[in-house]
């Protein structure tokens, strides 16, 4: 860095470049735009010529080491509608100057990697490209409605307090990248609302103090690439993906977002709903949220191959109200969530969705969701058999009060299991379902026993079978011997005095065998209930 200069500006400097010179030294607005409004669109094909155009040397000159202020102002670099020739190269400079620029061009790529400013503003320039890993500011970095034809690339980033890029279009650079903010951290807000981008948005390992906000927003993958790859993010608060409200005032150039954009249920005349879009792979794996992540009505569109992974997440609240992805995989694998907000009709169907050790706490639907339907859902999940996920959903029921559904669970995670048995456990499972439920329906095992006891006390009481031993035998009782034959174990003082000959012998026989078969899937099942419990 040079020595600062002296009250006077250097010589050779053009007339524009003297006015900037200048302004600078007021803390004014140098404004070089139009007086038609229709020619000062940064982002038209249309030139702007030389009256319009200050050099990048003399711009790096004044940021490096400007001029000091005049009394009694503050110093600061404000242009409107300038044209900067040449490459900007700010590269591990210090910059203490305010930097706001409003509607500018830039002809060569921007490079400020390791510089150092205190707040950076630029709002809907057109940028060929943004170079700035390990950039740092005391302040914000406002980037709102600016266009950037060849990627950002802020890794390693440290922003003071807000990074805005609202309504940001951003193209790929050669590899496919269209925001590369890999290990960046943001102290408060990062605002990425109703931004388009044409390659991936790459956050890996970022950090933001305060809340994420994607509403809005339409992310679009370059090939090979994910339209958002964010492993191991951390938010502080909450994780938005969801729709915006907007309006034609919303592109109003004289305001900067978020002012322009409603965020609530508004339902104002000429007001749209924008959900947000994602077209391509989505990658949140080992993130963690202090608050929440939010799904609402946002639309996934991916190819077969392509997933919305989850993996590993930790949140008190998902709010899965999306649009149900066409193709591709939701994967919810070793996520950690204590409140699951849904909706039955956003999850995909089978071989759709992922979610071994997936842990939830509450189940909370955003409209009706039947227990049919959250079965299909765990079936979703499982092509082939898993019990930890019927587990896992009887388990919240129950602890919600709905004992009735938790064992309804159970009873189909029971029914899914027989279908992996060889052929003989098939067939007792079968048995067990069609008598007792596998024994979480205790009611069907009583009325088969009243059943069959009666047919035993009415069919017995045709007959008057002869005792075995002539003096030492009871009174005979036909419904007494029907229950002493069909409750094992238990002797009611009947069973083994009588003497039965022809088929009263196998139908003897008969209660005999169903008893024990009742008595066994009845134990069975109390031995399911006494382990759940």
């Amino acid at each position: 860095m040079t020595e600062p200069l002296d009250d006077g500006p250097p010589d050779g400097l053009r007339p524009t470049e003297l006015e900037m010179w200048n302004a600078f030294r007021n803390g004014n607005t140098c404004d070089l735009s139009d007086t038609n409004p229709l020619l000062n669109d940064p982002f038209s094909p249309r030139p702007w010529g030389p009256e319009r155009s200050v050099r990048a040397g003399i711009v790096a000159r004044l940021l490096l080491s400007g001029p000091p202020a005049r009394p009694g102002r503050v110093a600061a670099l404000k242009l409107r509608g300038v044209q900067i020739t040449g490459t900007l190269k700010l590269a591990g400079g210090s910059i203490a100057p305010y930097v706001e620029l409003n509607g500018c061009r830039f002809e060569s790529e921007l490079l400020m990697p390791e510089a150092h400013f205190t707040t950076v503003r630029m709002v809907g320039c057109a940028i060929p490209r943004i170079e700035a890993a390990r950039l740092r500011t005391e302040g914000d970095l406002h980037l709102p409605r600016c266009r950037v034809e060849h990627g950002i690339r802020l890794t390693d980033a440290q922003i003071g307090t807000d990074l805005l890029i609202n309504q940001i279009h951003v193209r790929p650079d050669r590899r496919g990248r269209a925001i590369t903010a890999d290990g960046m951290s943001v102290a408060q807000d990062l605002q990425a609302e109703l931004i388009e981008t044409y390659g991936e948005f790459s956050l890996r390992g970022a950090k933001v103090g305060v809340s994420l906000s994607l509403r809005g927003s339409r992310l679009r993958a370059a090939a090979e690439r994910r339209a958002l790859n964010a492993p191991q993010l951390s938010v502080e608060r909450t994780l938005y993906m969801t729709g915006a409200w907007v309006s034609e005032a919303t592109g109003n150039q004289g305001a900067t977002p978020p002012f322009g954009i409603a965020h609530a249920g508004t339902t104002n005349r000429g007001t749209r709903l924008q959900p947000f879009e994602c077209h391509g792979g989505v990658r949140l794996d080992d993130g963690r949220f202090g608050d929440a992540v939010d799904l609402n009505r946002a639309r996934f569109v991916l190819s077969p191959r392509e997933e919305l992974s989850l993996r590993r997440i930790a949140t008190p609240e998902l709010r899965f109200n999306a649009e149900r992805p066409e193709e591709g995989r939701v994967v919810l694998n070793g996520a950690k969530v204590v409140t699951l907000i849904d909706k039955a009709a956003s999850w995909p169907g089978p071989g759709g969705l992922a979610m071994g050790g997936f842990v939830y706490e509450n189940l909370v639907p955003y409209e009706e969701f039947p227990l049919g339907r959250r079965l299909e859902w765990v079936a979703s999940a499982t092509p082939e058999y898993s019990p930890e996920p019927y587990e896992r959903l009887a388990t919240v029921l129950r602890n919600s009060g709905e004992d009735a559904d938790a064992r309804e669970v159970l009873l189909a995670k029971q029914r899914r299991r027989r279908e992996t048995l060889p052929l003989a456990a098939k067939l007792w499972g079968y048995l067990q379902d069609w008598t007792v439920a596998y024994g979480y329906r205790p009611g069907r095992a009583a009325l088969w026993m009243a059943v069959l006891w009666a047919a035993g006390a009415v069919a017995f009481a045709q007959i008057d079978p002869a005792p075995i031993k002539g003096d030492e035998h009871p009174q005979w009782n036909a419904p007494l011997y029907a229950l002493d034959l069909l409750v094992p174990v238990i002797n009611l003082g009947q069973d083994g005095y009588w003497r039965l000959d022809g088929h009263w012998q196998w139908a003897s026989a008969a209660l005999i065998l169903l008893g024990w078969i009742l008595a066994t899937t009845v134990a069975a099942g109390a031995s399911r209930l006494l382990r759940r419990g």
